[in-house]
């Protein structure tokens, strides 16, 4: 006990960079994988048109809305750095 309350002014640094980094990674995770998640979605409305399995009006309207949601999330990632930037 005394022994690690010596050594507390150098552990502390160490553990709260690695805290840092876990919140980094917590926030980073999410939009990726929202990112991905819309990325295959969008690959395979491709293949369901160039297999026929749906008509071009359908593909159209669907590839728009998926299209406008990657957008967004890209839009919304740029806007948080420019604020961390600001900050």
């Amino acid at each position: 006990m005394f022994f690690d309350l010596l050594l507390t002014p150098i552990t502390a640094p160490i553990a709260g960079i690695g805290w840092i980094g876990e919140k980094i990674l917590e926030q980073a995770s999410p939009e990726l994988d929202q990112k991905e998640n819309l990325s295959k979605r969008l690959l395979a409305l491709q293949l369901a048109f160039d297999m026929g399995d749906i008509g071009e009006e359908d593909f159209e309207a669907q590839e728009e809305v998926l299209l406008l949601a990657i957008q967004a999330l890209e839009d919304e990632a740029k806007q948080d750095e420019a604020d961390q930037a600001v900050s």
